[in-house]
């Protein structure tokens, strides 16, 4: 795909993705998801050439200008799309593949600080991280999976899963693919489970306990 093609397609992402988005130069203009993708594959091609200082120098003003803090070795593919892109962070060795979609104030981040080393997470493809979600390690994220919003992921996760939580558990996973949604709003809460499960015994157990004081009274 020649450069002008790859910055076309993600413009066309964000207007298929983006309902605010409702003409080509609205997203063009008016898009700071698109604007740090767009900003990233010049710091990421500078990168790759051996410019760091460039390279840098790019994704210090992209941040400045979008709020999201992309580092230029950081691999993403096609299709990828940031929604309002404020808090977003993409660690140094973040491989993303294509189709991926991430909300503002995620954060694909490292647990070590060791040099020449994968320190960061892989996203596979058809992937949403909600919101606010962190990512850490070198872990892989399979294919199809909805990272709930606030939800702390620190252990590979398989494709077409859902993952919520602190830390993040698998809480759906029904082995058939899925079409990218972005409703990472509509999503399990294993903790509300956990209360209606506990009240639904508690109701049987009283229940019990009266069927057991009618018996009684009955015998007396």
């Amino acid at each position: 795909m020649s450069p002008r093609e790859s910055w076309k397609a993600d413009v066309e992402t964000v207007l298929e993705r983006d309902p605010a988005a409702r003409t080509y130069k609205e997203a063009l203009l008016f898009s700071p998801g698109l604007h740090a993708i767009l900003l990233h594959r010049f710091s990421h091609n500078a990168y790759l050439k051996g410019n760091f200082t460039v390279a840098r120098m790019i994704n210090y003003f992209a941040r400045f200008l979008t709020g999201a803090d992309i580092h230029p070795g950081a691999t993403i593919g096609k299709g990828f799309f940031i929604d309002h892109a404020t808090g977003v962070v993409i660690g140094e060795t973040s491989v993303i593949g294509e189709n991926v979609s991430i909300f503002q104030g995620a954060t694909l981040g490292g647990v070590s600080a060791e040099r020449g080393r994968k320190r960061h997470p892989t996203i596979c493809d058809n992937v949403v991280i909600g919101a606010h979600a962190v990512i850490l390690g070198d872990i892989r994220i399979g294919e199809n999976t909805r990272i709930g919003a606030g939800s702390v992921v620190i252990k590979d996760v398989p494709p077409n899963s859902t993952v919520v939580g602190i830390p993040g558990k698998v809480v759906r996973r029904d082995g058939q693919p899925v079409k990218v949604d972005l409703r990472h709003d509509q999503l399990p809460d294993p903790l509300l489970d956990a209360f209606s499960d506990l009240n639904h015994h508690m109701v049987e157990m009283e229940k019990r306990i009266r069927e057991l004081e009618e018996r009684l009274a009955k015998q007396r």
